[in-house]
């Protein structure tokens, strides 16, 4: 179409705003929010290339966490205790963003506690576990990790693998699909226009506006606006592949309902790698990207017979060892990670800013970024 074909009317209230986002997950969303919010005369425009949200935002297993005991550890081994304390403070701070915004109820969200399952492999992070309170105090004002003595017994976890359970009663869980619906709702009431359908193949920044080319139905259509921010998270290198941002497949299954199950609150294992919750009397169970690395840095949604044999595998020995079940569902989502699992925010050009790097904590996250990326567009 090249816009050859579009009336007077359209090309004036249709294809030029203020402000356009790209993707319409979490990040995007929570991105023309806060624009709204600083700039409530602006016209917004959402773009995003599926008819739901395309990467994880709808994916995601719906865990509102900020990291647990041996996943901090470990980003105080790569990245060190400042900035390890700064991405926690930030995910902290995007789930009250999140809830402050849109209210609990709407979001489902539920505050059942977080756990972590310690094998005799990892016991030794009790250790540290004073340090890291001691280290977290001053954001929370009490401790947020201790050993659960009766958690093996209450939750019916295997005695036999699981040498402990580390609380931590601050985490939660939320309804993905009422989250990205509420999110939409809310945006939609501030005059916020959302265009789902609508694949970005091409940005360019004139200098006075930014040029974007979006293919629709086999057709071209070029919008225009002073500012751009490009929230798509995995898929970014789509149309910016110098940044460095790499796609994690995120592999998922849900049981059907489990009569009497004493799963309840968000769990995690091996370094965060490993996740389990309870979505009503379901087992909702995700992870084993850890098994292949190099497989599963792809943006190609799919399953791998390897990671969930090995789901189904942990699901029977540790998780409902006495406990029959059946999978009712599998899927996958992609997550978007930055090479220094912290979250970035930049502009690419004068008037275009990005984005990404969630690092597996969309929920926590997305709110947060979006914050940031919108005082950037709005500078």
């Amino acid at each position: 179409m090249n816009n050859s074909n579009l009336s007077f009317w359209e090309r004036d209230s249709y294809l030029n705003r203020d402000f356009i986002v790209i993707g319409g997950g979490i990040i995007g969303l929570s991105t023309a929010i806060s624009i709204r919010e600083r700039a409530p005369n602006a016209s917004i425009l959402v773009l995003e290339r599926g008819l739901f949200p395309s990467g994880a935002s709808t994916k995601n297993a719906g865990f509102a966490c900020f990291g647990s005991l041996t996943e901090i550890l470990s980003d105080y081994e790569r990245i060190g205790e400042a900035a390890t304390l700064e991405v926690i403070e930030r995910r902290w701070h995007g789930l009250h963003i999140l809830r402050n915004r849109l209210g609990d109820q709407a979001i489902g969200f539920e505050q059942y506690g977080g756990y972590e399952l310690l094998f005799d492999e990892q016991a030794s992070a009790i250790e540290h576990i004073d340090h890291v309170n001691s280290l977290l105090h001053p954001l929370f004002q009490r401790d947020v990790f201790s050993v659960n003595p009766t958690a093996i017994e209450q939750f019916g976890l295997n005695a036999d693998l699981v040498n402990s359970v580390v609380e931590n009663p601050f985490e939660g869980q939320i309804h993905t699909g009422k989250m990205m619906q509420a999110l939409t709702r809310y945006a939609s009431e501030r005059g916020i226009e959302i265009r789902t359908g609508a694949k970005v193949v091409h940005l360019s920044d004139t200098g006075s506006r930014v040029e974007v080319t979006c293919r629709h139905e086999g057709e071209s259509v070029n919008f225009s606006a002073t500012h751009v921010a490009v929230c798509t998270n995995a898929l970014i290198p789509d149309l910016l592949p110098e940044l460095s941002i790499k796609p994690g497949r995120g592999q998922v299954l849900i049981t059907a309902p489990i009569e009497n199950l004493r799963i309840k609150g968000a769990f995690h294992f091996d370094e965060g790698f490993y996740y389990f919750r309870n979505v009503g009397d379901r087992v909702l169970f995700g992870g084993g990207r850890n098994l292949d690395f190099e497989g599963e840095e792809t943006s190609e949604f799919g399953l791998t017979p390897n990671i969930q044999d090995t789901l189904e595998q942990l699901l029977t020995s540790v998780i409902l060892p006495d406990t029959p079940f059946n999978i009712e569902q599998r899927w996958a989502g992609i997550m978007g990670f930055s090479t220094t699992k912290m979250p970035v925010v930049t502009r690419v050009s004068e008037r275009i800013t990005v984005g990404f790097g969630c690092n597996g904590m969309g929920v926590a996250l997305g709110s947060e970024i979006g914050s940031t990326a919108a005082a950037m567009c709005c500078a």
